[in-house]
């Protein structure tokens, strides 16, 4: 997963974390469930600064049986300062 970050504020970020919502999804389009995973932000990233960083998300195979598929459908940004 690939995500380009953009600081707007006055000041750099030096510390938080990035967390993705990684669903698994049924053949006809149902959300059957949703796995977190939390990695930590690229820092620091200066006022004005843009970065792009790259994180592998996995889920267990088990977790996703033939004929459904995962979608990254949510990412949140927390602890940032």
């Amino acid at each position: 997963m690939t995500v380009g970050l953009t600081n707007s504020g006055g000041s750099p970020v030096t510390s938080g974390e990035i967390t993705f919502g990684i669903h698994i999804i049924g053949a006809l389009g149902v959300d059957w469930d949703t796995r977190e995973t939390t990695r930590k932000l690229p820092v620091p990233i200066g006022a004005g600064e843009k970065k792009e960083k790259t994180w592998t998300v996995c889920v267990d195979a088990w977790r996703v049986p033939l004929g459904m598929r995962v979608e990254t459908r949510e990412v949140k940004l927390s602890g940032w300062k």
